[in-house]
């Protein structure tokens, strides 16, 4: 059982320290790994607005430098702590990251990745 309560309380410590200095919305991501791992990322602004790093992608880096493996649960949250939608590029983002069976958090409730992002392509697409 997952406790969504702690994976959201770590989404909204880690938004606080996001680096958002032009737009002033900082975002925060919590995530689990199949074998437990805890893993956080905030948005990274950046005067080259195109640079900006979303925290799903420090998230997700920080999946692959700590040795790798699947997401399996997710949540977001603006600065206020309120749980938020990925983005399109972060849906893609997690999709690689965790596949269909992915369980995220929404303002709606828990969803698969497959309800998120149904009809994603993926490295099968690809063959």
């Amino acid at each position: 059982m997952v406790d969504w309560d702690a994976l959201q309380a770590a989404a909204i410590e880690i938004a606080a320290h996001a680096y958002a200095p032009y737009s002033g919305y900082r975002v925060g991501a919590a995530g689990l790994a199949e074998d437990g791992r805890l893993l956080v990322g905030c948005n990274v602004e950046n005067a080259g607005y195109g640079v900006t790093l979303c925290a799903e992608c420090g998230l997700v880096s920080q999946l692959h430098a700590t040795g790798g493996g699947r997401l399996t649960h997710f949540v977001c949250v603006n600065g206020s702590g309120d749980v938020i939608m990925p983005c399109g590029r972060c849906r893609q983002l997690l999709w690689e990251a965790g596949g269909a069976p992915l369980e995220v958090m929404t303002p709606e409730g828990v969803l698969t990745m497959d309800q998120v992002l149904p009809q994603a392509f993926g490295p099968e697409n690809l063959i």
